[in-house]
């Protein structure tokens, strides 16, 4: 898995206006080509009056899924630049779709390629990005007197509690970055007079 990742902050739309011709890049998170293609549908039944809806985006933190439509304009000339500027920014798990209200004025090659690459660049700097870093799932397991404790222990250390279990004993659900496993062990053993069961589990990605 890659350390990190960049994706958009939120799903917003950002316009540009170009030699007549009007561009609206919708940016949106998609954690699947299933969210993606919801996206591309939703902007295409809003905007069924455009000239074009090119899209483009990238699935997987490794953008091991990566997809790209011109939409009717010359081949090569939308959906790639786009694209490329999803990639040049490092964007994962997003989608892109441009829309294109024709204003009279052709661009040419050159000028669509600027046009289409440039409105999704201008759209990640006005909506934003956000990083999430990869990191271990992990929960600890404590008596119910410890437990209060430890939750209070485990925020001053800087610890995000993602979920608390209660039953016979009380679970505490939490991530941490890989390389931080062992010094964890050793906090917690220490904490909790070596009390606390700790389990580590799979890998997730967390915001930064």
């Amino acid at each position: 898995m890659q350390d990190e990742y960049r994706t958009v902050a939120r799903e917003g739309v950002h316009e540009t206006e170009i030699n007549r011709s009007r561009f609206l890049c919708t940016l949106a998170p998609a954690a699947t080509e299933e969210e993606a293609q919801a996206v591309i549908a939703r902007v295409r039944r809003a905007h069924a009056d455009a000239t074009h809806n090119c899209y483009a985006y990238v699935i997987g933190a490794d953008a091991s899924v990566q997809k790209a439509a011109d939409d009717g304009e010359p081949g090569g000339t939308a959906g790639v630049p786009m694209l490329q500027m999803l990639l040049r920014r490092d964007i994962r798990y997003a989608v892109a779709v441009v829309t294109r209200y024709y204003g009279g004025v052709k661009l040419g090659a050159g000028g669509l390629i600027r046009a289409y690459g440039g409105s999704v660049g201008e759209a990640l700097d006005a909506l934003g990005t956000r990083t999430r870093r990869r990191f271990r799932l992990a929960s600890v397991t404590v008596g119910h007197e410890r437990a209060g404790r430890l939750q209070n222990d485990l925020r001053a250390a800087g610890r995000t509690i993602r979920d608390v279990h209660y039953g016979e004993r009380v679970t505490l659900d939490i991530g941490l970055p890989d390389a931080e496993v062992d010094a964890f062990r050793g906090w917690l053993a220490d904490a909790t007079a070596g009390e606390a069961e700790f389990r580590a589990g799979g890998e997730a990605y967390g915001d930064a």
